[in-house]
């Protein structure tokens, strides 16, 4: 047997070339595989995903939401401090979300009951000045408003009224049988 010269020992076992080749077969096979799990992942978490159904509420229907919540706040507790007027549009969204009452604000603001063959509205201001209610301070209106998009849009509530459907001005005496939460301002609040 012959001995091995230096100079042949150094010799590479395995060509340049192929080496080169194996390592470009790797990569391309790395980005293959890192692609596919990717593709995986990324297919199973949107698969997951449900989709969001659009709503029926548009910028015009919210609108008109606001505007009969601020009338409401306005003929109701246009000179009651913030919190007499957060508590009168807290009342008219809570009965909009219970049944009993319409579905919507605007029908809650301007529902009118018959009782006894006398039409009764649910806020006594639509009644009383169904023909000249309008807007006379506009200032203490534009307070109104906002408020209501305080209660509306932000969900801004006080957290004793959560459960409150009735109120009536603390000079007024009708009798209910419902259980009393609290007075803000000049109004006496109901379960």
């Amino acid at each position: 047997m012959s001995e091995l010269s230096i100079e042949e020992a150094k010799k590479p076992l395995i060509p340049k070339s192929i080496i080169a080749v194996t390592a470009i077969l790797l990569t391309v096979v790395g980005i293959y595989v890192c692609g596919t799990l990717l593709n995986f992942v990324l297919k199973t978490k949107f698969d997951s995903i449900q989709p969001v159904e659009p709503t029926q509420i548009t910028a015009q229907y919210r609108d008109r939401q606001l505007k009969c919540l601020a009338r409401n706040i306005y003929f109701e507790a246009g000179t009651e401090p913030f919190e007499g007027k957060v508590a009168v549009a807290q009342v008219t969204i809570n009965r909009a979300e219970v049944r009993g009452f319409p579905d919507d604000l605007c029908q809650v603001v301007y529902q009118k009951n018959v009782i006894y063959e006398r039409v009764v509205c649910q806020f006594s201001w639509y009644c009383d000045r169904e023909a000249s209610a309008r807007v006379i301070h506009t200032g203490v209106y534009d307070e109104s408003m906002e408020v209501a998009k305080k209660v509306l849009l932000e969900g801004f509530r006080l957290p004793s009224l959560t459960q409150a459907l009735y109120y009536h001005a603390d000079y007024v005496n009708p009798g209910w049988k419902r259980e009393r939460i609290t007075k803000i301002g000049r109004h006496i609040f109901y379960k």
